[in-house]
C-alpha cells in the first residue's frame, strides 16, 4: 500500500461537502494577531492565556434531594452507536458553594458562581487592553483520562470528594454530533430570536496565535448531553508590521493552493510553506452559517484543521454562542450591575434550557 503523507489523509463526511473557492484573497491590515509577552502559550500554540488568567471549574445540576449523588462517566468515541464503557462515581458533598447543590435553578447558581470572575476579568482586560474582549458559551465534553476515573472509582467507601474532580487532568472537546447542530438550526434558533446573517466558507491560515482567555468557567453538567464552557476572549494585536514582513505573509498565503483531499483544505508547494520570518504551522477550513438578535450571536460551523507541527488534524461539528452585549454593558457603566447581572442569568437560563442536550 502507498504512504500517504498525514495532511493527505481525509475523512470524507457525506454530511459536510468541502467546497473549495475559486480564488483565496488575502486580506490583511496593520493589526495581525501575533500576541506578546503578556500571554501565555502551549508548546502548539493552540492556547493563549493573559496574565493573569482565571479559571475556574465546577459541576453543574446534581440533584438537590439525592443524598448521595454521582456523576456518569461514559468511554468518548467520534461512533455515537458504539457501545462504550461508563464508570459512575458516587460524590460525598463538599462543604464549599458548588453549583446546583442548593435549591436554586442551575442557571442561577451557574452566574453566582461565574460572576465575580466575569466582572473581575472584564475590569482588568478594560484598564490594559484597548480592544473589547467578548463573552462566548462553547458546548462540548469534558475528557478526562480513564486511569485518573478508575482510580477515583476505587476511592474509599465508594465516594469521592467533589472537589477531587477539580485538579484532574482534562481538556474540553467542542464537536457535537450533527444531529444536535441540526437541533440547533431547525428548533433552537426559532425560538431564541436569533435571525439568519450569512453563511460563508473561509480558510484561516495559522502564521499567528489565536485569540487570548481572560477568563474560563468550565462547567461539568450533570444530566445533560454537553457540558458548559464560558471563556471571556480578546484578540492580541501587533502593529508597525515592515513592508518585508507584508511581503512575506503575502507571499505565504498567494503559494496556497485549494485542495479538497486534504486535511484543512489548503497545501503549499515544496519549500513554499515559509516565507522570511514566517512559517505556516497549521490551517483551518471553516464553513459556518451565523444568526444574530441584539443580544446574542449565534455561530454554526463545521471546522477542518491541521497543524503542521504535529502532523495532526480533525473536522469537526461547532457551537458557538456570543454574549454580545454583556462585556460593553459592564465596561460602559451605563447601566446598573443588578440589571446587567439578572440578564445574564437570562442568558444561563437559555442555554441550560436549549444548548445543553440534542434531544427536543
Amino acid at each position: 500500500m502507498a504512504y500517504i503523507p498525514p495532511h493527505m489523509r481525509h475523512t470524507k463526511d457525506p454530511q459536510r461537502p468541502s467546497p473549495v473557492p475559486e480564488m483565496i484573497v488575502p486580506k490583511f491590515n496593520r493589526k495581525l494577531s501575533l500576541g506578546s509577552s503578556k500571554h501565555n502559550a502551549d508548546i502548539s500554540g493552540k492556547i493563549v492565556y493573559a496574565d493573569p488568567a482565571i479559571h475556574r471549574w465546577f459541576i453543574c445540576g446534581l440533584d438537590n434531594d439525592s443524598s448521595t449523588p454521582s456523576v456518569r462517566f461514559v468511554e468518548f468515541s467520534d461512533d455515537p452507536v458504539e457501545h462504550k464503557k461508563s464508570t459512575t462515581i458516587n460524590l460525598a458533598r463538599d462543604n464549599d458553594k458548588l453549583c446546583g447543590n442548593t435549591p436554586r435553578s442551575p442557571w442561577e447558581s451557574i452566574a453566582e458562581n461565574v460572576w465575580p470572575d466575569v466582572l473581575s476579568a472584564c475590569n482588568i482586560v478594560k484598564n490594559e487592553m484597548e480592544e473589547k474582549p467578548t463573552m462566548v458559551a462553547r458546548f462540548g465534553h469534558h475528557l478526562f483520562r480513564e486511569s485518573d476515573i478508575l482510580s477515583l472509582e476505587n476511592a474509599k467507601e465508594g465516594q469521592v470528594a467533589e472537589s477531587a474532580l477539580s485538579p484532574l487532568r482534562r481538556c474540553f472537546y467542542t464537536g457535537v454530533p450533527p444531529t444536535y447542530m441540526g437541533k440547533i438550526v431547525n428548533e433552537v434558533v426559532p425560538k431564541i430570536g436569533v435571525g439568519f446573517v450569512e453563511n460563508k466558507d473561509i480558510y484561516h491560515v495559522k502564521v499567528e496565535l489565536n485569540s487570548v482567555r481572560h477568563m474560563v468557567a468550565d462547567m461539568l453538567c450533570v444530566h445533560k448531553n454537553l457540558d458548559l464552557r464560558l471563556a471571556l476572549c480578546s484578540k492580541s494585536t501587533l502593529s508597525a508590521l515592515s513592508d518585508d514582513e507584508m511581503d512575506s505573509i503575502r507571499i505565504l498565503i498567494n503559494s496556497a493552493i485549494p485542495d479538497p483531499e486534504v486535511k484543512g483544505g489548503l497545501r503549499w508547494p515544496m519549500g513554499k510553506s515559509y516565507s522570511g520570518d514566517y512559517t505556516i504551522v497549521g490551517v483551518w477550513h471553516n464553513e459556518f452559517k451565523s444568526y444574530k438578535s441584539p443580544s446574542l450571536k449565534l455561530k454554526v460551523r463545521n471546522v477542518d484543521r491541521f497543524i503542521f507541527k504535529t502532523g495532526t488534524g480533525e473536522a469537526t461539528i461547532e457551537i458557538n454562542l456570543k454574549l454580545r452585549r454583556l462585556v460593553s454593558e459592564i465596561q460602559d457603566g451605563e447601566i446598573d450591575i443588578d440589571s446587567i447581572y439578572n440578564g445574564f442569568k437570562d442568558n444561563l437560563r437559555l442555554i441550560w434550557d436549549h444548548f445543553l442536550s440534542w434531544e427536543s
